[in-house]
């Protein structure tokens, strides 16, 4: 009988003790903090603890400092570094840090958020760029991606178009078409000729070369058709230191005969 009145009291005692704790966890106020078995005043917002309250003193605050902050009411003994703008995320600095405020990062131009936050952006990306043969059917924003669309038809666009544009029609504009148009390009015109220059130099040099192949060839028929004299008068006579020289050419059996005849000076 003893020992069942001892595991009641024990019971009793151990429900005492949780009542007492509860009640003491709900005794801090909203703008309190426990610490141990006291309820401290907090912080307000840029200021962190210095010193914890004690039974006959409140608690002691600091401002943050050094790029840290604290944005609510708190009982830390330290504050939270300031985020950080990198321009290779594709962020820049919208709002600085103050010590009762993060600071505020935005996009740089050209991207869009990837990770947005309540008042800014935590990393972004370049928006994506168009390829030739496209055009630009939704401008990229802070928050989009640039969307791209395909040209069709008689269009082209380099990339960096709104909408696709018409091929040029050269012969509207009394001109010759060079290069036709393709869906990454516009049609390539030039001044109209009668001839193009690629037909008229072929034609040219081939006339040349014909009339040049006639010429030789009349000329050497006529040197092999040519009629050569039976008898042929001199032709030369050369006097060198006293001596002359009289050559007589004749023609027999279709052979020359040359006859030299010396007569001293």
């Amino acid at each position: 009988m003893a020992q069942f009145q001892s595991l009641i009291w024990i019971m009793n005692l151990a429900i005492i003790l949780t009542l007492l704790n509860i009640q003491r966890s709900i005794a801090c106020g909203r703008a309190e903090y426990r610490t141990g078995d006291e309820c401290c005043p907090m912080c307000s917002p840029g200021n962190r603890v210095y010193r914890h309250c004690t039974e006959f003193t409140s608690t002691s605050c600091v401002p943050c400092t050094d790029s840290t902050f604290l944005d609510e009411p708190n009982g830390l003994t330290a504050c939270i570094p300031c985020t950080n703008c990198d321009p290779g995320f594709g962020l820049k600095v919208m709002q600085p840090c103050r010590p009762s405020s993060d600071t505020v990062c935005g996009t740089l131009e050209g991207f869009y958020c990837l990770d947005p936050t309540k008042d800014g952006c935590r990393a972004a990306q370049r928006h994506s760029s168009c390829k030739p043969g496209q055009y630009i059917s939704h401008t990229g924003t802070t928050s989009t991606d640039t969307v791209c669309s395909d040209c069709t038809g008689d269009t082209y666009s380099n990339g960096s178009l709104t909408s696709c544009q018409t091929h040029t029609q050269c012969d509207t504009l009394k001109l010759q078409q060079i290069k036709p148009g393709t869906y990454q390009s516009d049609s390539e015109c030039g001044p109209q000729t009668s001839l193009s220059m690629a037909v008229i130099i072929p034609a040219v040099v081939g006339v040349v070369l014909a009339v040049i192949s006639a010429v030789t060839a009349v000329a050497i028929r006529r040197k092999i058709k040519a009629p050569v004299s039976e008898t042929q008068s001199p032709t030369e006579v050369s006097v060198t230191e006293g001596t002359s020289m009289l050559f007589v050419g004749t023609r027999t059996d279709s052979s020359l005969q040359f006859i030299h005849q010396n007569n001293p000076v």
